[in-house]
């Protein structure tokens, strides 16, 4: 893995971390020995791994966002600029199944459902509807170019806050850019832990609706040319509702394995990020942490984190797959107290990890901030779901999947990432009182070479699991749709966002759709919108896409839903090989009321 450039030479730094402390006492990671139905929960057994705890590795409050944010003139790219291959942000790791054919989707929707303006209620026209980050961004503050973007962002009541590999902004609700583009090392300036401050990547933003606060993320990479150095998350808290203000930044170390993929979830007495690790020797496994929310808040430097390591070996490949997603709370009803989050996995039994059954594999993390901490992680429910295929026919290589107009040269076609065994970010949580739901989605091959998004909603119901209901949206009309996010609004309605285009004329672009609470299980029936058609193609050699986009709720009426995706231009295409932009946008299922 190559490591990111524009960042000062690594140095080493000045205080080295102590090893995780772990405490044989407390109830370790648990795993199911058998694979129960869509709603029994099975006896948990134990194994020999525990929690492991520290305290942050270094801290300090920043000055104002306003004061450390750097904006530059634009510049200009020459002709050699325009053909240069992009950085690869973080080349990939891990096994790649190959294709063997289509497996039929036994949740594809029926083209009968799909909805039109002449069949009954639609999803909105996008009502905010403008420009994010692009790679002209990068070009700017870095003279180069960087591939994957990584699109991500959060609404709160007055700001939207966008992170990309490699810069963040802040705009109002208008879309009027208050702060940025900056680097994102920027947010660390000054920090007592030097590798924070490298423009690294894989950002993650989310905003704390409970708290009225903001969290901000990205990983380090210096242990990646330095086997001798730590790795790192670095998490910065604002002090305020107000993410142009000053933050509380913290680093919490992953030791010698690499964190890569983070993906950050509020909770209510935690922020849980899951990591995908790898080892200097080959080792891999998924990251568990709890960051002990209280004190991140209230500033305090001796704030905690608790460790798991899923271990390939250890646990069951198909069990962690290449990815689990951490439970996000929208809305203002919290969970039931000291209940455990619930931390979500797929699994393809066409993928060769090991599995048997299609399902999605629940974990609960339960965590007590006590003086003596206590922590535990089980693995909850396996819930057999609808058949899909998550391998689609790619070639040459496993990224090399989906036809964009005009690109002939297959190397150039763009990565659906349907072959990486996890859910797409964020598991969006809500609580009902009767019920709990977590919604989230991946991408599948709906029809033969054909990508297409599945979505779950998973409840809750006086601890026991089951697959509520679940779909595959794929008009039929031959347009890819992958690379999307979901969430569900305070009446239960959803809302879908995902990346578009075909060979011949739809142009990587992003469109959404819907559904009410009330439509029939496991269909979008509100239509589709289109948030933005693209008029250019990607021509970059490494094909990457994604590789996460987010779909959020307006914490202000809880029915507004915020998304925000890449797309391509003829003028990013002329621009650059890599010349993407993201695009922000809202949007409403019919009876929302702001």
């Amino acid at each position: 893995m190559k490591r990111p450039p524009f960042r000062p030479s690594p140095h080493v730094i000045g205080h080295r971390p102590t090893g995780w402390l772990t405490s044989p006492t407390l109830l370790g990671l648990a795993l199911l020995s058998g694979c129960g139905d869509r709603t029994a929960q099975p006896q948990a057994t134990t194994l020999g791994a525990v929690p492991q705890y520290r305290e942050a590795s270094a801290f300090d409050r920043s000055p104002s966002f306003r004061a450390l944010a750097r904006t530059l003139p634009p510049r200009v790219p020459t002709a050699a600029d325009a053909t240069a291959e992009p950085l690869d942000i973080r080349p990939d790791r891990g096994r790649v199944a190959m294709d063997r054919g289509h497996t039929r989707d036994a949740a594809l929707q029926p083209t009968g459902t799909l909805g039109t303006a002449a069949i009954g209620p639609q999803v909105s026209a996008p009502v905010a509807n403008f420009e994010g980050l692009s790679s002209q961004d990068n070009f700017t503050l870095y003279g180069g170019r960087v591939n994957p973007p990584d699109p991500v962002g959060d609404v709160g009541p007055n700001h939207y806050v966008e992170m990309t590999n490699l810069a963040f902004a802040v705009y109002d609700k208008q879309g009027n850019r208050l702060l940025g583009p900056s680097k994102l090392g920027d947010l660390w300036a000054g920090f007592p832990v030097p590798d924070c401050t490298d423009n690294s990547g894989d950002p993650i933003v989310v905003y704390d609706q409970l708290m009225d606060r903001w969290i901000l993320t990205q990983f380090t990479t210096r242990g990646l040319n330095n086997p001798a150095l730590p790795f790192y998350e670095c998490v910065a808290v604002s002090t305020t509702g107000d993410p142009t203000g000053s933050y509380y930044r913290y680093a919490f170390t992953s030791g010698t394995f690499f964190p890569d993929y983070p993906k950050l979830g509020v909770w209510t007495d935690s922020y849980i990020l899951t990591t995908r690790e790898f080892g200097g020797s080959g080792e891999y496994g998924i990251g568990v942490y709890a960051l002990e929310k209280n004190k991140m808040i209230a500033g305090d430097p001796k704030a905690r984190a608790v460790r798991f390591l899923l271990q390939d070996g250890v646990v069951p490949l198909n069990e962690i797959g290449d990815g689990l997603l951490p439970p996000d709370i929208d809305g203002t009803r919290r969970p039931q107290a000291r209940i455990a989050a619930p931390i979500i996995g797929t699994e393809d039994d066409g993928a060769g990890y090991g599995a048997t059954t299609d399902a999605l594999n629940v974990y609960e993390l339960l965590v007590q901030w006590n003086s003596r901490p206590d922590a535990s992680l089980t693995l909850a429910a396996k819930l057999p779901v609808a058949p899909f295929d998550s391998i689609f026919p790619c070639g040459p290589t496993s990224r090399d999947c989906l036809p964009q107009p005009g690109i002939t040269n297959r190397d150039q076609f763009l990565d659906v990432l349907s072959y990486r065994q996890r859910p797409l970010y964020r598991l969006a949580y809500r609580n009902f009182g009767r019920h709990e739901s977590f919604v989230t989605t991946q991408t599948v091959e709906a029809s033969p070479g054909v990508a297409g998004m599945r979505w779950y909603e998973v409840r809750r119901v006086d601890g026991a699991y089951s697959v509520h209901q679940q779909g595959t949206y794929a008009p039929g009309d031959g347009i890819q749709r992958w690379m999307g996010s979901i969430a569900m609004d305070g009446r239960g309605n959803m809302g879908l966002g995902y990346s578009v285009v075909n060979g011949v004329n739809v142009f990587p672009g992003i469109r959404y759709t819907g559904r009410l609470a009330t439509d029939a299980p496991g269909t979008m029936t509100l239509g589709e919108q289109t948030l933005i058609a693209g008029s250019g193609v990607q021509r970059t050699g490494n094909s990457r896409w994604g590789d996460y986009t987010s779909m959020n709720v307006d914490p202000t009426d809880d029915c507004t839903f915020w998304y925000v995706n890449e797309y391509y231009t003829a003028a990013g295409q002329a621009a650059s090989v890599a010349g993407w932009q993201t695009r922000i946008g809202s949007f409403r299922a019919p009876g929302c009321a702001p």
